[in-house]
């Protein structure tokens, strides 16, 4: 028999999502876990890779930790296909009615920044057809005048990626120039009141899960995986687009590094990607998202808890 939590899903709950943050390899899914089976909740991973099948190993989906817990939004998709914030806010918002309506907890959980932006910030991402007229006339400028245009049109602009590759630049300037033509879409965004937590890790402990994660995904068949989507027909630059582990064991499989080198390149570069989650989390912060952070390294279900009876 589950054992309900106390506090699991009465009306006069001040909070009707929990949200868990953290960097990659911090315990996010089995604290996400802990806490759907004491509170009635469902999980809706915020994670942009998880969402394809056959991209298990190198994604990081621990799928063995769920249970008996469902959760939303992991293997939805082909892998090959596209996946952008976009589609996301609109399935997590599908998901987040489903859950509630079925008078469950619904219970967030993952690390890709801009995911967990567009469901915790409270405004609807609008979805902007191709502009030909538009990208005929940027077809003449250079990357410069490019990014000088986005910056025009966005000065607000955070994600610096749109910057460094010049479809990007394109796309942002094409969704920049509709939304000030026609304004956002105005639907009306649901009644989300998130309690938010994260998870802290001492800097050197972090870093020697990270490795020692990223160890075990190396020999539990990461590199085979990789090779299985190859001969299934994506492409590596497509494999690429996946992210630092798709991309390094691709250059791996094609004889470009060595193993030894991918391992050693690829630790570094996920211990820079979890620097950076972490920036993205104070800057979450800085625009009013509260985080609650629990020590790692102690019962942080324990600690979440208490935390959650402190909302009453």
């Amino acid at each position: 028999m589950t054992h309900m939590h106390p506090f699991a899903m009465t009306s006069q709950h001040p909070f009707n999502l929990l949200t868990i943050l953290g960097p990659t390899a911090s315990g996010k899914t089995r604290l996400a876990v802990a806490l759907a089976r004491a509170l009635n909740g469902e999980i809706i991973s915020a994670d942009s890779r998880q969402v394809f099948r056959g991209m298990d190993i190198g994604s990081g989906k621990d799928i063995h930790e769920y249970g008996a817990i469902p959760v939303h939004l992991v293997d939805i998709l082909d892998a090959g296909e596209e996946f952008s914030v976009f589609a996301f806010q609109r399935l997590f918002l599908q998901a987040f009615e489903d859950i509630t309506g079925r008078g469950r907890l619904p219970v967030l959980c993952g690390g890709t920044g801009m995911y967990l932006d567009a469901a915790l910030r409270g405004y609807r991402l609008v979805e902007v057809p191709e502009d030909p007229t538009l990208r005929a006339d940027l077809a003449d400028m250079d990357d410069a005048s490019l990014a000088a245009m986005l910056q025009t049109l966005r000065p607000d602009q955070h994600n610096r990626t749109d910057l460094t590759d010049r479809n990007r630049t394109v796309r942002a300037i094409e969704i920049a120039c509709h939304v000030n033509r026609h304004g956002d879409s105005g639907e009306p965004w649901p009644d989300i009141r998130p309690l938010v937590f994260g998870i802290r890790w001492e800097r050197g402990e972090l870093r020697r899960r990270i490795t020692e994660r990223l160890r075990q995904r190396l020999e539990n068949g990461m590199v085979e995986e990789v090779e299985r989507l190859h001969a299934g027909g994506i492409p590596w630059e497509r494999l690429d687009y996946y992210g630092l582990e798709y991309r390094f064991v691709g250059s791996f499989l094609r004889g470009e590094i060595s193993r030894n080198d991918l391992f050693q390149r690829l630790n570094s570069a996920i211990h820079a990607f979890a620097k950076r989650q972490e920036t993205w989390f104070r800057r979450m912060e800085k625009h009013g998202v509260a985080i609650h952070w629990l020590d790692g390294a102690g019962d942080m279900a324990g600690q979440a808890l208490r935390l959650i009876g402190e909302q009453q």
